[in-house]
């Protein structure tokens, strides 16, 4: 009778805890029996491990084949197990000495010809593996990406057997390393390609700087859309820590990295049909949804009432503490959540709220889709009017062609329909006051750095204490936004987030304490509460 030990990792979220393959072969009927919570895909590996070894060129032992996969509790799916299983087979039947097996974790798919398969999960599998000091063995296919986990060993095979001469020093196998090329940058958009909105544009600044939620509504073909995804490239790059965080949620739900993406921010756009598991995740055993896969970066949720009140209540507590806890029968997961929500929507449901084919009880009724909860955790609420096309143009083209081209530029307009009037603009030509993003980059940057040197966080993430001791207020300051809260009926909530707001724009000036403008530019993005507010009182 012989025993082997091979250690391996499972997918938990995140996470990758240790699994404990034990493998015995003992003499009588030969049978292969796994045990230990697998999965159907699990079970099914006893057919490909059997099919693989033999075609690698090993011999399948007649005996009957014991796999124990531990913790027994510890639910195990997929076919990342299939390399250690193989390899536990190979040492029990002594072809490999007990000592080779120690300092290595295995995890690989095998393909019946004996290849290794990539798998999902691969980074997070070498930081667990790192931590433990053992060095993961895993698919070539899956080099590039875990590789980008610094300070670890990571060596990648294609064969079964590649594996196998390596463990009896026969062929070392390759240390995987991360193979840079040359992909163009992605493609943001400026802000300077966007015409007029100054307002806008300078809500948009706010939000970057504070990591702020913000909310875009006007008629339709404003440019609340290319506004939306402007805001990704005025955000400072991402740190390497939690870079390594938004690839390790991008490889457990299977989408590629390499060393030219992993350090780009989400940018997540679902559609208003999207369901409330797909917007926070869950399954039996709970996946990623839409606001952990937009972490550290952006969720763009554009028609927002179009959106199932259900599916946008149970952003709620996400938005409040970064993070979404899933519990299901089988299982209970905590995914990180920290991300930027940005949203743009119609003030009505004819699309304008001037074109009089909407009474103000059908208007009020479209806009109470949207909760006063969810409401009060986005800080920044921007009307977004329509452009002056005719002064638009005159500025847009040369005063010696203005006859000519503006005509022409007005029937193009025409042409693309209202819904594309404002791209269709911005594409001819730049406003000459506009700055470009890389220039707001750099005092969005200067004010991360502010406001991390004096509490650690962004301003978005400031607690109650740190608001009283950070967002502090002359007693003439206090009384000028209390009343301007109580005026709107806004809630505590809505009060803490507008001073948040203010200390935002106050770093941006490079102020030390919160003014008065300061303030009275924070309360000029509330104008979502001044239209329900008027609405209401109508």
């Amino acid at each position: 009778m012989s025993l082997s030990v091979v250690y391996t990792r499972a997918n938990i979220g995140i996470d990758a805890p240790l699994v404990t393959i034990e493998v015995h072969l003992s003499n009588g009927m030969p049978a292969f029996q796994l045990v230990g919570l697998p999965e159907t895909s699990v079970k099914e590996s006893r057919d490909r491990v059997r099919s693989a070894l033999i075609n690698a060129g090993f011999e399948f032992p007649s005996k009957r084949i014991t796999v124990n996969m531990a913790p027994a509790d510890l639910p195990k799916g997929g076919g990342r197990f299939d390399l250690a299983i193989a390899i536990g087979i190979i040492a029990a039947s002594e072809e490999l000495p007990d000592t080779a097996l120690e300092p290595y974790e295995f995890v690989g798919e095998l393909a019946l010809s004996g290849e290794l398969r990539s798998i999902q999960g691969a980074l997070p599998m070498a930081f667990a593996a790192r931590n433990s000091n053992r060095q993961l063995i895993l698919p070539l296919s899956n080099a590039n990406e875990a590789a980008l986990v610094t300070k670890t060993s990571v060596l990648c095979a294609s064969t079964l057997f590649d594996v196998y001469l390596h463990l009896t020093g026969k062929q070392a196998l390759p240390v995987a390393q991360t193979q840079s090329e040359n992909y163009p940058p992605p493609n943001y958009g400026d802000l300077n390609e966007i015409i007029d909105q100054q307002h806008a544009k300078r809500a948009l600044e706010i939000a970057a700087s504070g990591a702020h939620n913000i909310l875009f509504f006007g008629p339709a073909g404003t440019g609340k859309s290319m506004l939306a995804s402007r805001l990704l490239s005025i955000m400072p790059d991402l740190s390497e820590e939690d870079a390594l965080v938004v690839s390790s949620i991008r490889s457990v739900v299977g989408e590629p990295i390499d060393a030219n993406n992993w350090r780009q921010r989400p940018l997540r756009q679902p559609h208003h049909s999207s369901s409330a598991a797909a917007i926070v995740g869950g399954g039996t055993y709970p996946k990623p949804g839409e606001i952990t896969l937009a972490h550290k970066g952006v969720l763009f949720l554009d028609e927002l009432p179009e959106f199932g009140r259900h599916v946008l209540d149970v952003m709620r507590e996400p938005l409040e503490t970064g993070e979404i806890n899933l519990s299901r029968a089988a299982h209970k997961v905590c995914y990180p959540a920290d991300f930027q929500l940005v949203a743009a929507m119609n003030p009505s449901p004819t699309g304008d709220i001037d074109d009089k084919r909407a009474n103000p009880d059908q208007i009020l009724r479209y806009l109470n889709r949207i909760s006063g909860p969810l409401l009060d955790r986005i800080d920044l609420q921007v009307n977004v009017p329509r452009v002056n096309l005719e002064k638009t143009l005159s500025r847009s083209v040369a005063p010696n062609d203005e006859s000519d081209t503006g005509n022409d530029n007005r029937q193009d307009a025409s042409e693309h329909g209202r819904g594309s009037n404002h791209e269709a603009i911005s594409k001819q030509s730049a406003h000459s006051s506009s700055e470009s993003s890389k220039i707001v980059k750099r005092r969005v940057e200067t004010a991360h750095a502010l406001q991390l040197a004096r509490q650690g966080v962004l301003n978005s993430a400031l607690s109650n204490q740190q608001i009283n001791i950070h967002c502090s207020l002359t007693p003439s300051n206090q009384r000028f936004i209390t009343q301007a809260i109580d005026a709107l009926g806004l809630s505590m909530r809505a009060y803490h987030r507008t001073l948040k707001v203010a200390r935002t724009v106050a770093d941006l000036q490079g102020a030390e304490h919160i003014e008065q403008a300061h303030i009275a530019e924070a309360l000029s993005f509330r104008n979502f509460d001044r239209l329900l507010h008027q609405l209401t009182n109508s």
